[in-house]
Formats: C-alpha cells, structure tokens, sequence
C-alpha cells in the first residue's frame, strides 16, 4: 500500500481531497491543483460549492481569477456530499478548532470531520489535519476512529499532522511558499505526508511526530498572543503618563538585535491568535500545570475592546456629551488591514459594548459590505457611505482597522473627534487636538 500511495505522489496520479473550504482549505486546494493534481473540495456549505463550480471565488483578498485558473485545469471538483471520501487518495482536514462559552477548546468539528472519513476509510489512504489544536489531537481523537474500522495505521492507512501558516492579505508569502511543518503518527506516515505536501509547497519541513508539530502551531501563537499583550499593556500604562507608546515602540526597534516590534490595537482578531494559546492552556491541566504567562496575556488582550469603549467614554465626556445618544462610527470591521475577514474582530465587542452604553452606532468597511451571521456576534448590519460630509454627522470616530484604502487626511479634516487604537493618523497635517489614542 505504501508503494503504491507513494508512487501515485511521485506521478502526480493521486487525488487530494480538502475538507473545509475556507482561508486554509481553499488556498490548499488550489496549491495542489497547480501543482498538477486532481483535487476535490468537501464543505458542509453548498454555497460555497455552488459559488467554486461558477468560477467565483468568495475570499476576495485572493483575487477574482483564483479559482477560474482551477476550475479551467479540467482537475477540480468540489461537493457536500462526504460519502465521496472515499475517491481521494489523500484527505486534509482544515476544519475549524474554535473554542466553548468557557475557554474550553471546542473539537466538534474534527471529531465530525474525522466520523465522516473514517465510514469511507479505504486501505492505501492518507489523511493529513491541519487545524490548530493541542498535542496529541491527531493521536487521541482522530486515530481511534480509523482504528475502528479494523484497518492499521502505518499499513493500511496513514495519518499525519501538518498545521496551516495561513496569513490572509501578506503579498511577499503564499501557501506555497510559506515554509510547512509535517509530523506523521508513525515513520511510515510521515514519510508519505512529506512526500505530498513537497509537490505542492517550496520547503516542507519534518518533525519526529505529529505531537511535535502540532505544538510548534501552538507555540507560534502563543509567541504572537504574548508579545501583543506586553505592548498592550506597555500602551496602557505609558498613555496614562502621557507617553507615545508607538514612539516608544520605534524608538526601541532602532536595536539591531534582541528586539522584535509588536503593536498594540483594539483587541486581538483572527482565528489563531485570540483561541489558539487557550487550547494549550486546556490541555497543560490534564498533566498538572497552570499555563500562567498565556491566560495572563489572555487576560491583557481581551480586556482591550472595554479599554479602547473607556478612552472613547471620557474622549466624549471632555468634550460635555456622554456615550448615550452619540453618534460613533467605526472605522474597519475586518480584524486586520485590507482583508475581508471578520474572525473574531474586536470591532464587533466594540460595537456591543458601546450600542449597549447607548450609543448609535454605525460602520465602514471598504472590504466589508454587510455583515452576515457569526459563530457569536449577529449585528445586520451595513457599512455606510463614507464621505467628508457623512465624518461630520459623528459625535465621535473610532478607527478600528487601519485600511490602505482610507484617505486619513480627510478623515482627520472633517471628523469632530478621533479615538485611533492604530496610529493610523501618525502623518496626517494640521490640527491634531481632537485625535484621542487608545
């Protein structure tokens, strides 16, 4: 069986099937089919299979030709129907690991992905997951499922984890391009997962298992979630001195060595950064550890968007109006800078928080149209024209994502007052006492 997979990798003959057709599925697919395979693309969203099949590509950030280019190879199929698991040679899971009403990471979408391959589990497969979750994963919850269908891991089947790197909107990196981390539950495993992700991504690089891999994800993350909530607190603390944290921050980048910038914002977005540490946190209490440095950051982080509704409270407040019957409006809805995503963007806490202190609140997102229903947040949402004449109806502007698209001159010329959480109006002339940071 392993021969055979592995000469079928080597050809370029096999089928690679992805399961979870999102910012990391769909990328994925189209890496493998330009890569010259035949790939099939499962989703439980029909609309998203119906979109793929008319050449329409629904995350705009990767272009409007991206998925035609795939759909003319003549090697691309996508469905809902997961009894068809069985065709694929090799099945990726990209599912996504979010996290429960308690900090508690929430496997349901793994555990379901992994029942739907394991009832067409067929001798000569190989499935991959790539979603971020804790050690031991692809080992304790994916693999007895296969086990149960009587066939060996290693022999008759083979399983693998290689996390996704995925970073929405980067021009300089891609899928392909973006080094790939592989770890296989035995040798024979990661072996033939390496020799698949190699025809398709530039580096891929092997760990000794799939634990290793899966916590090298986690540690990325949490490096990321913890350094955020060091500036964030730095910011706290020095503007209550009166002090530039963003001057401060390049100030302090001149060093050549031994420092790294992060930048401090509203709250942390995406689906990595703001549930991923949590998932290690979960886990270190099954072998008797507190993860003290993560729920701290935790903690940093998700104190932000109450922060940013606090500066904006006695930004208006100096200025003899309260929060209730203002009128704010929120710059950037996506978590981060010329995307569409909207994965647990702080915007949406802060639109809440303000909407229930009394607030009218209103949106523009040049990426972001509407809004349509999340996992927690249902608001309905649309972004407004933005014009010099509509900023001077506002009470209050609070700039949330820092877009390329906005021309920040006019936004600082013709808004009454500014709470900027991104420096976004650092190189703006002219008068600069109705800007607020926080």
């Amino acid at each position: 069986m392993r021969v055979d997979l592995k000469t079928k990798i080597e050809e370029g003959s096999a089928i690679v099937g992805i399961i979870g057709l999102g910012y990391v599925g769909l990328p994925l697919m189209r890496a493998f089919n330009a890569a010259g395979f035949r790939v099939i693309g499962f989703d439980v969203d029909q609309g998203k299979i119906d979109a793929l099949h008319r050449g329409e590509n629904y995350l705009k950030h990767l272009g409007t030709d991206y998925v035609k280019q795939m759909v003319a190879s003549g090697r691309f199929d996508a469905t809902a129907d997961f009894t068809r698991l069985g065709e694929p040679d090799a099945v990726i899971s990209c599912v996504p690991t979010p996290l429960g009403p308690h900090l508690e990471p929430d496997l349901s979408y793994v555990e379901r992905t992994a029942d739907d391959i394991a009832k067409t589990l067929r001798k000569g497969q190989l499935v991959c997951l790539e979603s971020t979750t804790y050690p031991r994963t692809t080992r304790e919850i994916m693999l007895p499922r296969f086990e149960a269908r009587g066939l060996k891991c290693g022999v008759d089947y083979y399983v693998a984890y290689s996390p996704e790197r995925e970073d929405p909107g980067r021009k300089d990196l891609n899928t392909q391009t973006i080094p790939k981390l592989v770890g296989g539950i035995d040798a024979v495993s990661g072996e033939l997962a390496l020799a698949l992700y190699r025809k398709a991504i530039k580096q891929v690089i092997p760990v000794s298992s799939a634990e290793v891999a899966e916590a090298a994800k986690l540690l990325e993350n949490i490096y990321r979630a913890v350094n955020i909530a060091l500036v964030n607190e730095m910011k706290v603390v020095l503007q209550a001195m009166g002090i530039d944290v963003w001057e401060v921050i390049a100030a302090a980048s001149t060093k050549p060595f031994g420092f790294q910038a992060f930048y401090p914002g509203p709250g942390l977005g995406g689906h990595c950064i703001p549930i991923d540490p949590f998932y290690l946190t979960w886990k270190a209490r099954e072998v008797g550890h507190t993860t003290r440095f993560i729920e701290l950051a935790g903690e940093v982080n998700r104190s932000m968007p109450e922060y940013v509704v606090q500066r904006t409270t006695l930004a208006l407040n100096d200025r003899s109006k309260s929060v209730k019957g203002s009128k704010i409006l929120i710059l950037g809805l996506a978590y981060k800078p010329d995307v569409d995503d909207v994965r647990e963007s702080p915007s949406f806490e802060l639109i809440e928080k303000l909407e229930h202190l009394g607030a009218e609140v209103d949106y523009h997102d040049p990426h972001v149209p509407a809004t349509h229903k999340m996992r927690h947040h249902d608001l309905q949402m649309k972004s407004i024209e933005l014009s010099p004449a509509a900023l001077k109806q506002y009470d209050c502007i609070l700039i949330a994502t820092h877009h390329a698209a906005y021309d920040w001159q006019m936004v600082a010329d013709h808004s009454v007052l500014i709470v900027d959480t991104r420096n976004a109006l650092k190189n703006v002339k002219g008068k600069r006492d109705h800007i607020v940071q926080a």
